[in-house]
């Protein structure tokens, strides 16, 4: 049949999420060539890195050799916006972007970076439930498709963060912070990068650097799941501090807190630790895309390994302690081992319980058989006559 093309990408509209922070993400509706319809979800900034990889691809066409052979489309970064009018009619720019890429030349259009993009991936299947704190609000294109062609923009910035310490850039994506520099947040990545925006600067910063301005304590982060979820390390690390964990590529583990940091609570065995959630990746799913992220970013700087950081709390944060989580992590185990084993067990010393496993525990004392006339004494009046009758 030919190698997998696009025929065509339809923006369908916009959905209002609240997990992990309120944003939003873009609908699109993907035809292929073999005449199946897809339904993706992408946030603004997932797009805007895909423009930018885009033109780094073709420089002749993107217009960096020549500005009059440009014909790869713009895209204007995200930017602080005032609410959900505004992406409302903000929407008209992603249309005619999606519209001109399927216009480009062929080598473009079905690169395999433009095809990878708009593939399917686990989380355009699996969709937010209603058992979050709030259901999420879909809203659809009008059906005329007029809408203002203004500039597109990002998901919604909901809070304000304060840096703790100076931090100096590493790449051309991140943004270096001065300590004290007010941030707002834009997006808030489960690998511990964070998408902000500083007046006209903007980028991804650790979010080890950043506190929030009205309380020390991250309300966000959410509860110890010590029944652990199985992922798999897709890049070997080499622990730094007493409270991490050393592992080696393709090890599986279990998280049992993930923690907005980036820096997740792992469980390998009965030992638990640190490890950089950026070089974990869900079992059973595909790592190239996570790989992808590996390798414009690392991981993310912990908060304990930053010097000289300023808070403006009286009160530092409270995290659990790695003892703590050992302590309730082995409770787990032995508690589901417990269940795993097929009879009652018993509770006391296995030295001393050893020598008793192999003989048969005692088994009650069955009474006696009371005698006839017992039972006649003791039985109904409808008995005896049933007895006397004969029957």
């Amino acid at each position: 049949m030919g190698d997998p093309f696009i025929r065509h990408i339809a923006l369908l509209g916009f959905e209002k999420r609240f997990v992990p922070s309120q944003h939003f993400v873009y609908m699109f509706l993907v035809k292929w060539q073999d005449l199946s319809e897809k339904v993706v979800y992408r946030r603004f900034t997932e797009i805007y890195e895909f423009h930018k990889t885009l033109k780094e691809m073709f420089p002749i066409e993107a217009g960096d050799i020549n500005p009059q052979n440009r014909i790869i489309p713009h895209l204007p970064a995200p930017r602080w916006f005032d609410g959900q009018r505004a992406a409302e009619s903000r929407q008209g720019t992603l249309t005619e972007y999606c519209n001109t890429l399927m216009g480009l030349p062929v080598k473009i259009s079905r690169c395999p970076h433009l095809l990878d993009f708009f593939k399917v991936r686990p989380d355009d299947l699996k969709l937010p439930t209603d058992s979050q704190v709030k259901k999420p609000e879909t809203y659809l294109m009008p059906k005329d498709g007029k809408t203002n062609a203004a500039d597109i923009t990002g998901p919604i910035i909901l809070q304000t963060y304060r840096a703790i310490a100076d931090y100096a850039k590493s790449s051309s994506t991140e943004m270096a912070l001065a300590t004290g520099d007010v941030v707002d947040v834009v997006e808030k990545g489960e690998s511990g990068w964070w998408f902000c925006q500083m007046k006209t600067k903007r980028g991804w910063v650790p979010a080890s650097y950043l506190e929030p301005l009205d309380s020390p304590d991250e309300a966000e982060d959410p509860e110890p799941n010590y029944a652990g979820e199985p992922y798999v390390t897709i890049k070997a690390y080499t622990a730094l501090l007493e409270d991490e964990l050393t592992l080696q590529e393709g090890e599986n583990i279990e998280v049992i807190h993930k923690l907005l940091d980036g820096w997740w609570v792992i469980r390998k065995d009965d030992v638990t630790g640190y490890f950089p959630s950026i070089y974990l990746q869900k079992a059973g799913q595909d790592i190239a895309q996570a790989q992808k992220q590996i390798k414009s970013r690392g991981a993310p700087p912990r908060r304990s390994s930053i010097r000289n950081a300023q808070s403006i709390h009286q009160r530092s944060r409270k995290r659990l302690t790695q003892d703590t989580y050992r302590r309730n992590s082995v409770r787990f185990l032995q508690q589901r081992r417990r269940q795993a084993r097929p009879g009652p067990q018993s509770a006391g010393s296995p030295l001393k319980e050893q020598p008793q496993t192999d003989s048969p525990r005692p088994q009650p004392a069955v009474p006696p058989r009371p005698s006839a006339d017992v039972i006649l004494h003791r039985c109904s009046e409808s008995t005896k006559r049933k007895l006397e009758s004969g029957v």
